[in-house]
């Protein structure tokens, strides 16, 4: 089980008991020991944190004013933010950046991805490649430097390292400048010394190592391992594609004291984003993160189809500009998440270009009261058949249409009857820094 989905399930399991009671607190703590050990966490931080959970909820450090319930809620939420370390807010000084990694980290991706960073807050960017081994990976920069719009510096099938620093980084102008290391399938003396000398020839302010979010907690050990040989800075995570990875690496970071600095959550140019460990322990937990959403969907060319307001009230007209939207803002089940969705079933998150292709012919072919109003389409015999027949789908097809959209209609209807909640969240969460103007909605309790 991933790790959000089932620190949710035992949080659900715990708020859904008719009374909660010393007994359901120690279960609960069994539960999310079970889900964060299965995740690679290491053991050691999970018997850490339970017992400070423990002694927050049950003992002599608990909240005056909140019932066991709540306090629970807020001791998990304020735990697994204190484990996964501090918000990091990126400086926009001019700098020189060396990115380290090993094969299949996701490094010369991150690359563009950073270069793309910092240019949407106003600095200039070079990409250099220092990668001598990997026979792809000139290529690889030099695209993605066009992709991101930042000059690219290096000599294709050059293999002497400081003969391409030396050329290229005296002449370079630009504010921010990311060099591209040679990486290996493992860790061996061969590229400590190549990065070493990568690191003496550019003096970085910054050498940032990639790992993917699937590592585990070796990614502590391998943290070590680069910190030992160059002195790294902080570490990105790359492939944080949603909420059911990464917390053993990102645990494992903070236990080895390297920080990280960001997260890697798409395969597009934008998808790169500060860490901040309120916000993903948010996500994991299922408190929505409009805050967050709203800045996505700002960022799309066409976002003024989707207005806030969509929110209230979800037609079929509205579920597809949704959709629409967040096909460019980044994976489904990222953008899902921002807004408390993370278990949406998997079919509603696996759409594919094709599919939604398809299902803006068929709402094309509605009328707008059906576009307003799903219901109709099911009341009178034909109209589906009439969709079905003007969009060149089957009916079957508009069924399944349908029945996505009231799948995603029935869960936001769940968020909006909760609002008595808010004044909890509000009392349970006022101290721990999230912002509460933003959270229309949590799990039933």
């Amino acid at each position: 089980m991933d790790l959000g989905k089932g620190l949710r399930q035992a949080l659900a399991k715990l708020t859904g008991k008719t009374m909660v009671d010393e007994a359901a607190v120690k279960e609960f703590l069994r539960d999310i020991q079970r889900v964060l050990i299965s995740n690679d966490v290491p053991v050691k931080l999970v018997f850490e944190l339970s017992k400070r959970i423990e002694k927050k909820v049950l003992g002599e450090d608990k909240s005056a004013g909140l019932n066991l319930r709540e306090q629970v809620v807020r001791a998990i939420h304020d735990e697994l933010v204190a484990l996964l370390g501090e918000k990091y807010e990126p400086s926009l000084k001019p700098r020189r950046i060396l990115l380290l990694g090993l094969y299949g980290s996701g490094k010369t991706t991150t690359c563009g991805k950073l270069a793309q960073f910092y240019k949407k807050r106003g600095l200039s960017v070079a990409l250099v490649c220092a990668d001598t081994d990997r026979p792809a990976a000139y290529q690889q920069l030099q695209q993605l430097s066009v992709k991101c719009g930042a000059p690219f510096y290096g000599i294709e099938g050059e293999k002497d390292v400081g003969k391409i620093i030396n050329t290229h980084l005296p002449n370079i102008k630009e504010d921010i400048i990311i060099v591209d290391s040679a990486g290996r399938s493992g860790f061996d003396e061969e590229l400590v010394k190549q990065l070493k000398t990568i690191s003496e020839l550019v003096k970085p302010e910054e050498k940032i190592l990639v790992m993917s979010a699937d590592i585990g907690q070796t990614a502590g050990r391998q943290a070590e391992q680069f910190h030992t040989a160059v002195g790294l800075t902080g570490v990105i995570i790359s492939k944080l594609d949603g909420s059911g990875k990464g917390g053993g690496a990102l645990a494992a970071c903070h236990a080895a004291s390297v920080p990280v600095l960001f997260t890697g959550l798409g395969e597009k140019m934008e998808d790169l984003e500060a860490f901040d460990s309120t916000k993903f322990v948010g996500r994991l937990l299922g408190f929505p993160d409009f805050e967050a959403l709203m800045e996505k969907i700002k960022s799309v060319a066409d976002t003024e189809k989707l207005q806030e307001q969509a929110m209230d009230k979800l037609t079929l007209g509205t579920f597809y500009s949704q959709l629409k939207a967040a096909r460019k803002m980044g994976p489904l089940s990222s953008v899902f998440g921002m807004m408390g969705m993370n278990d949406l079933p998997a079919d509603a998150m696996k759409m594919s270009e094709q599919k939604l292709k398809r299902y803006e012919a068929m709402i094309s072919a509605m009328t707008p009261g059906e576009r307003d109003d799903a219901a109709l389409l099911k009341k009178q015999k034909g109209r589906i058949e009439r969709v079905a027949k003007g969009s060149g789908c089957k009916p079957e097809e508009v069924r399944e249409l349908i029945s996505q959209f009231e799948k995603m209609a029935n869960l936001m209807q769940g968020f909006k009857k909760n609002r008595g909640l808010r004044k909890k969240l509000e009392k349970m969460m006022g101290k721990s820094g999230v912002d509460m103007n933003k959270l229309q909605g949590m799990m039933g309790g």
